[in-house]
């Protein structure tokens, strides 16, 4: 089948507000470096995603709005085709973002003397949000296993996890490694945490983006011991490139917890979408199936690019492939370099800005993570520029 996007055009994003491209004075002191590390794609959003949004922006008044009827069938349906699951509708709600539903769920759930459960290395928010709202973060560090992978230590959560911790933060698929955690991991959590009365937050965001032969297993689907203990947060904002546009929803199947939970997020009017985010929300789930598969083609094929390259040319640094997502985990510990030493030469010599390794937390020295989400000219100008610099 012929394709119908383009996802090599090198689009300006400069001065349009972005974060990745706009914010590289204030986040790393230098405008011109060349940016891979936040996690959205310089892809242009689909087509039938801004022109669901222009044809709304054809009425001229922007008043409360209530939720189109069609937002949580569209993603029943969504998740259905995508996964083979059924939601119940009542089990699904909006959130504004996954980082703040997070920050919802610890004020919500754990009292000020409780704990939070994270396992790094992890998104860095999974640690800093639990802190900065007064929760003591507990580490259980991942273990890495002989092929550069990783599995959940769960003889070290048994030890880490006392009467105090109440919440647990899942990335499932994990970020900054990619990894899709199988059904049966997932089962061995669900009951370890269901039996200590762990609440777990399964934050799905790149469940959408699985790479070819991976699937994805949702955390509520594994058991009923998930299904008791279990918060999941998804969104389309990564897939169709729209974090711009807060489209988040959590999934909880608990009668008790959903109703505690949602109840305090009613009572903020926290579920109450913006206007444009059911709009957006509706058009990726009902048109968007076509570009999703085509994006996920062109980002593996970078994948692929950057494990090839790093194989042939850039000796010391060594790419885990993913299982889902535009993120690489690059190994780069053999090049024998401290922290300061690899943002240096990222930074200063390669002219590049990546997510460093250390700020995912243990077992995160000496990585960086590298965003493959832009079209291969791009791409390859960091790569080149690795491989020059190595070289010298």
């Amino acid at each position: 089948m012929a394709k119908k996007y383009n996802f090599d055009e090198v689009i300006e994003r400069r001065g349009s507000g972005s974060l990745k491209w706009d914010a590289l004075q204030e986040r790393y002191g230098n405008p011109d470096l060349l940016p891979l590390w936040v996690a959205d794609m310089d892809f242009a959003t689909p087509p039938f995603i801004l022109e669901a949004i222009r044809r709304r922006l054809e009425h001229p008044v922007m008043g409360y709005t209530v939720l189109p009827e069609d937002y949580i069938p569209s993603i029943q349906d969504w998740l259905r085709k995508l996964h083979g699951v059924e939601v119940d509708s009542k089990y699904i709600t909006f959130i504004p973002g996954i980082v703040r539903g997070i920050g919802m769920a610890i004020n919500c759930l754990v009292k000020e003397d409780e704990k939070v459960i994270i396992m790094p290395p992890v998104y860095h928010p999974f640690r800093l949000v639990p802190q900065f709202n007064g929760r003591e973060v507990v580490m259980n560090p991942l273990k890495e296993t002989s092929d550069g992978r990783y599995e959940i230590d769960f003889r070290n959560l048994e030890e880490v996890a006392d009467e105090k911790c109440r919440l647990l933060i899942l990335s499932n698929p994990h970020n900054p490694a990619g990894i899709a955690w199988d059904r049966e991991t997932l089962a061995r959590l669900a009951d370890f945490c269901a039996e200590r009365g762990i609440i777990v937050i399964s934050d799905e965001i790149h469940s959408e983006m699985m790479l070819k032969g991976k699937t994805h297993v949702p955390f509520y689907t594994v058991s009923d011991a998930a299904r008791k203990c279990g918060i999941t947060f998804a969104a389309p904002s990564k897939t169709f490139n729209m974090a711009g546009i807060v489209t988040s929803y959590a999934i909880v199947p608990d009668d008790s917890l959903r109703r505690k939970f949602y109840t305090f997020l009613e009572a903020n009017e926290i579920n109450d979408p913006t206007l444009f985010a059911p709009i957006a929300t509706i058009a990726a789930y009902r048109e968007g199936d076509d570009w999703r598969r085509e994006m996920l083609e062109y980002v593996e094929d970078n994948i692929d690019y950057v494990c090839d390259y790093c194989e042939k040319y850039l000796p010391g640094i060594k790419a885990l492939k993913p299982d889902a997502s535009f993120l690489v985990w690059l190994d780069c510990r053999e090049l024998g370099l401290n922290h300061d030493g690899l943002i240096e030469f990222f930074q200063d010599k390669c002219g590049l800005a990546l997510n460093d390794g250390e700020m995912f937390g243990k077992g995160g020295e000496g990585f960086m993570r590298l965003n493959v989400g832009t079209p291969r000219s791009i791409l390859t100008r960091a790569l080149e520029s690795i491989r020059e610099n190595l070289n010298n």
